[in-house]
């Protein structure tokens, strides 16, 4: 394995000090303990060396969007780094459904009855339960994935009922351009009523509101890799 570049490494561990230290202030701030926050690394069209970088500095849980790409990059890295976590947290095609379950430990996108059924059928054929959030499109917006706030309810249940899947939290992404802490507050709100004790919520500009609404993960990518590179055209 080639080392890791020495700028790359000591760029990605003083962006992911100065994150741990605002999360810990942002937990103080809400009378939380710091350790009730996981900064969830969002690692998309990274390249795999920004993401040993992070492991270096002593990050463990990354967040990847697209299934295709994290399976490039994470079994590999699995074998050095057995604590590595890995979430998917970009809307889930089902046909993807049981490679998701293959390879991730938390799946974060659950927003439809077809992707419910396709993971519990993928789970049983796996036998592997990863940790499960419903999203919610708490803006209703027509362009983005996650449950319609009117339907969130209804959809829980029939996770639990329907596809006896165990439901662990929720996740959003407030509007771009608005307040979002009515967001994170309405997301929190539904999860205390269902009793579900993980909030993923906030990303690189708005976490540390979100962690005074009771975040419980936080998904930071910029702020930890900086810009993302231009996607790759296929060949």
């Amino acid at each position: 394995m080639d080392p890791l570049p020495a700028d790359l490494a000591a760029t990605i561990a003083a962006n992911l000090a100065r994150l741990r230290a605002r999360i810990a202030e942002a937990c103080a701030r809400a009378n939380r303990p710091a350790e009730s926050v996981t900064l969830v690394a969002v690692s998309k069209t990274q390249p795999v060396e920004a993401v040993r970088a992070a492991l270096a500095a002593g990050q463990t849980v990354f967040g990847e969007n697209r299934v295709q790409e994290a399976a490039a990059k994470f079994p590999p890295l699995r074998a050095a780094h057995p604590g590595l976590r890995l979430h998917l947290i970009g809307a889930l095609q089902t046909n993807k459904a049981r490679e998701a379950v293959r390879l991730a430990d938390a799946i974060e996108s659950l927003d439809r009855p077809r992707l419910a059924a396709a993971l519990a059928e993928a789970m049983r054929k796996e036998g592997r339960r990863p940790t499960l959030l419903v999203e919610v499109n708490t803006g209703d917006e027509p362009q983005k994935a996650g449950v319609p706030r009117a339907e969130a309810e209804a959809f829980l249940r029939a996770c639990r009922e329907d596809y006896g899947l165990a439901i662990a939290g929720l996740m959003c992404i407030p509007p771009a351009g608005e307040d979002p802490r009515p967001h994170f507050e309405y997301l929190a709100g539904l999860a205390a009523k269902h009793g579900l004790p993980i909030l993923s919520m906030g990303m690189s500009a708005d976490f540390e509101i979100a962690i005074a609404c009771g975040a419980t993960h936080v998904r930071i990518g910029t702020a930890l890799f900086g810009p993302r590179p231009p996607l790759r055209a296929a060949r």
